[in-house]
């Protein structure tokens, strides 16, 4: 399995080194549910899709959305998260609004449906996009004055607001496609993923995740 270990809570580092987070946690549910040994690799957020494609990685799970250009590329499982997007600037900077962004630089996840979204909404309402590598690059370049705002899904950006005292508003155009996990296009997994993810559901164990993890504090349902 490939994700991308920058996006917390749903995958990062932990101080040792190890990738921890919801969809680790629940990755190694499905693959105690099928049998499988879980052995996870970590890469860019914009080389998933190509990893899945060359079969490098037999799936993916990295808060990634089902969104139609993607579904071209590779298979999805069943939706297993939703939620919406914000942007977080420093306090001191007053961006409250989309309006606020004009003539502002807007930091994004390359590769992400927020660099999609972005690129959109910057035709309206004016502002630069500038995207970036990785989650925590992104926060750098936030903290160190280099792009005005960042645009992330709301579950990620709740943490790094608390965490680094910076101002977050809610996008309210956006409605996203939920999180799913890919796989290769034709993938024997997928049917099997499904019938876990249904049984965890079911269980209960999925919803218990996401009150240890905090993923429902923002969840759009």
């Amino acid at each position: 399995m490939a994700t991308s270990a920058d996006f917390k809570p749903f995958e990062s580092r932990d101080k040792e080194g190890n990738i921890v987070g919801f969809d680790i946690d629940l990755a190694n549910l499905i693959a105690d549910e099928l049998g499988y040994k879980l052995e996870i690799q970590d890469m860019n957020f914009d080389g998933l899709i190509g990893a899945l494609q060359s079969k490098r990685v037999d799936m993916v799970m990295a808060g990634m959305s089902t969104t139609e250009k993607r579904k071209k590329n590779v298979d999805f499982s069943k939706e297993y998260h939703r939620s919406g997007e914000m942007f977080l600037s420093l306090p001191d900077k007053k961006i409250e609004s989309l309006e606020s962004l004009e003539g502002k630089t807007v930091g994004v996840q390359l590769g992400t449906i927020q660099e999609e979204g972005a690129n959109e909404l910057s035709k309206k309402y004016g502002f630069t996009v500038k995207p970036v590598d990785n989650a925590g690059v992104l926060i750098q370049e936030l903290l160190s004055n280099r792009v005005d705002a960042v645009y992330m899904d709301s579950v990620v950006a709740v943490g790094y607001r608390d965490e680094q005292g910076l101002f977050g508003f809610d996008d309210p155009t956006t409605s996203s496609p939920g999180m799913a996990i890919a796989f290769p296009k034709g993938s024997d997994l997928v049917d099997d993923v499904n019938k876990a993810l249904d049984k965890l559901e079911k269980e209960g164990k999925i919803k218990e995740l996401k009150e240890k993890w905090k993923l429902d504090q923002v969840a759009i349902e």
